[in-house]
């Protein structure tokens, strides 16, 4: 799958994926403004016009990459397996299904989905994907 950001500085390529994920922590809140629709792409995707993009640290976990010409939100990347989220938006194509929200826990009463997903907590996600102890 193909996609860019706004300005079309930096192009991607990703393996298909056709599930969204809904995150409604409030990291993901603040860096959009609403809940983050991600797709998990795995650890295969290219980037082009690389020196466009920049990279914020958000977690001990995790890194957010964007454009820094246009701003565009480009991925949230898991650093211990190299895995990208990119936002949904960002791709050529529309084909998606939302499957799964996450930080369901931390979603504030002004927004709800219609779909019925599979739902993690903060917790369950923290205990799933979060660095190991000690």
């Amino acid at each position: 799958m193909n996609g860019h950001c706004l300005c079309g500085a930096v192009h991607f390529t990703s393996p298909v994926a056709k599930e969204i994920g809904a995150c409604h922590c409030g990291f993901c809140r603040r860096w959009g403004g609403g809940p983050l629709l991600a797709v998990h792409c795995g650890p295969e995707v290219e980037f082009t016009g690389e020196e466009h993009i920049g990279v914020y640290a958000s977690s001990d976990w995790a890194q957010r990459a964007f454009c820094t010409r246009c701003g565009t939100h480009l991925y949230y990347k898991l650093l211990a397996t190299g895995e990208y989220f990119i936002p949904a938006g960002a791709f050529e194509t529309q084909d998606f299904e939302l499957a799964s929200q996450i930080y369901i826990d931390k979603k504030p009463a002004y927004y709800a989905f219609a779909n019925q997903t599979p739902t993690l907590t903060e917790q369950q996600v923290i205990a799933q994907y979060g660095p190991p102890n000690g």
